[in-house]
């Protein structure tokens, strides 16, 4: 079987091609970071105008590259949630619309859950049951993954997501957009820093998240501060390390106390370097693993493959009709 993945929730066009029988075919994303830079943040309409403009001539380089026919195509799978509404039913018609035109069926993938299992893309050794960190521009959540459908939301975030504040730290600093990746080259001309900010609930006995107080307490301070690149330095280098204490320290208590061997980070977040590197010190016994750079941001293979493993199961969900906001099981 052959699968077509769709991703169009937000600012990334993605589409993938996978096989069942000899995994990921190819994937392509088209960024709008361009796009979307100048007003730091995602603006909905111009997101969805991209989506249309691309789409179709995304599809046929993929084709092209990978010498497979529309005709190969037994499946479509693409993103119907969480999301923005616009990009959604773009991705939506158009998957449908091709599914219609090939007579073949479609199937609607939870993002969230695309991206919980992007890991097994390309690690073989990742076994149910694991603890499973999503931590993106729209979420941060940690959820124990009992089986591919029996899910145990432990916490989530009260307020802001860890990428969103990056993305909003990283506005006041003057950084680009989108701040995550700004915010890691910034803290990464230092190893030290004069600033020390808040672990926000890092103590809590439960296993959410706050980080709007952190946002507010950062940004307070660079309203107060004439900014060089040295303090924009060691206000990330704090900044980030404030977000990554707080995030592997929830993640392995979590691990801990319901015995759980093995880790799954993922989401736009996941790509963070510094996350990687301090997990892979600090797990102790257990095992992390992470999906691989390519698919921790927004794209269709993750679509294409959790598309897979639904139709596989023979689930309920084949050939539902377009409801471009679902209220997914994890928010």
């Amino acid at each position: 079987m052959i699968v077509l993945g769709i991703e169009s929730s937000c600012d990334e066009t993605g589409l993938a091609l996978f096989d069942s029988e000899k995994g990921m075919i190819g994937h392509i994303v088209n960024s709008q970071h361009d796009i979307h830079g100048k007003y730091g943040g995602v603006v909905p309409e111009l997101a969805s105008r991209d989506h249309v403009l691309k789409l179709v001539p995304l599809l046929d380089q993929l084709l092209s590259q990978n010498k497979i026919s529309l005709h190969n195509i037994n499946l479509i799978a693409f993103t119907n949630g969480p999301g923005l509404l616009g990009p959604l039913l773009t991705g939506a018609s158009f998957a449908k619309s091709l599914a219609w035109s090939l007579k073949i069926k479609s199937i609607e993938v939870d993002h969230l859950e695309a991206h919980i299992f992007s890991p097994m893309i390309t690690e073989k050794n990742l076994n149910l049951p694991f603890i499973s960190l999503l931590v993106s521009g729209g979420h941060t959540i940690l959820t124990l993954v009992k089986a591919n459908s029996d899910y145990k939301v432990l916490g989530k975030t009260l307020d802001d997501s860890a990428g969103e504040v990056f993305d909003k730290v990283a506005r006041h600093l003057g950084l680009a957009y989108p701040g995550g990746p700004e915010i890691s080259k910034a803290a990464a001309n230092t190893n030290k820093s004069s600033y020390k900010f808040p672990r926000p609930m890092i103590k809590t006995n439960c296993y959410n998240f706050s980080f709007s107080g952190l946002k507010t307490n950062v940004t307070q301070l660079i309203n107060k501060l004439e900014l060089n690149d040295l303090i924009i330095s060691e206000i990330a280098y704090d900044f980030e390390n404030s977000i990554i204490d707080v995030l592997i320290t929830k993640t392995l208590k979590a691990a801990r106390e319901y015995n759980i061997e093995n880790i799954v980070i993922a989401g736009g977040v996941s790509a963070n370097q510094k996350l990687r590197m301090r997990c892979n010190l600090e797990k102790g016994e257990k095992k992390i693993f992470f999906p691989d750079m390519a698919y921790s941001t927004d794209n269709g293979a993750m679509i294409a493959y959790i598309g897979w493993l639904k139709s596989s199961k023979k689930t309920k969900d084949i050939s539902l009709e377009i409801n471009p906001n679902p209220s997914s099981r994890f928010v």
